[in-house]
């Protein structure tokens, strides 16, 4: 088949709007999101469990914030070099284990130092990783609307957290619903194998009638 031939073929199967990549990053970053979106419920449980000030609460969750913040650049970078799913098995394991070590935790010094491993977590299972794979595997025509899909998944997540949260704790003991989230977060990664963005059309190749591209040089 001729190079011509191959990327009009990939013009006839250019993929739609609802792609295989969308929906597996829409699931991951609503989970990643979801998940962040529900911190805040776990205030009152905590604070009454360990008598701390809610100050103490709130710094974690400002840690976890600033540790989003910094390390999303540092997620970017290893997308690039090591590829954007390896980057999110990181992220969720990362996230995964920072959920579990806060599951354990029993001072306010330690409830703030494993949200730092939460919010690097939620820096590698979110938009920075997740957009720009959604984004590449988009067709051109539909990319605005796949990416605007990919971030109200991520709203939709933050709305439906808290909630879930709330619904979780009237059963189990907050450490056993941050254990939940955990295993919630490791099961987003089911989604990697619909994360392959399709194969780029082939560059065409220069035909034999075609003059070599030094032969318009002057002095050649």
């Amino acid at each position: 088949m001729t190079a011509s031939a191959s990327a009009s073929a990939y013009g006839q199967a250019r993929p739609g709007l609802f792609t295989p990549v969308l929906i597996g990053g829409a699931v991951i970053v609503m989970l990643s999101f979801a998940v962040r979106g529900s911190f805040g419920v776990f205030q009152i449980p905590i604070g009454t469990e360990f008598a701390w000030p809610r100050a103490e609460f709130s710094m974690a969750i400002a840690i976890q914030n600033l540790a989003w913040g910094v390390s999303q650049p540092a997620f970017a970078a290893l997308g690039e070099r090591f590829g954007n799913r390896r980057t999110i098995v990181l992220g969720a394991l990362v996230y995964a284990l920072g959920l579990v070590f806060l599951a354990s935790s029993t001072t306010p010094g330690q409830m703030q130092l494993w949200n730092i491993l939460i919010g690097c977590g939620i820096a590698g299972t979110g938009f920075g990783v997740i957009l720009g794979i959604v984004g590449r595997a988009a067709a051109p025509e539909h990319r605005s609307m796949t990416l605007g899909i990919a971030t109200a998944a991520g709203s939709a997540g933050q709305v439906i957290g808290a909630p879930l949260a709330q619904f979780l704790l009237q059963h189990m003991h907050w450490s056993g619903v941050f254990l939940t989230f955990a295993a919630m977060v490791l099961g987003s990664l089911a989604m990697l194998p619909l994360l392959r963005a399709p194969a780029a059309p082939p560059s065409p190749r220069p035909t034999s009638s075609s003059p070599p591209p030094w032969s318009s040089v002057p002095g050649r």
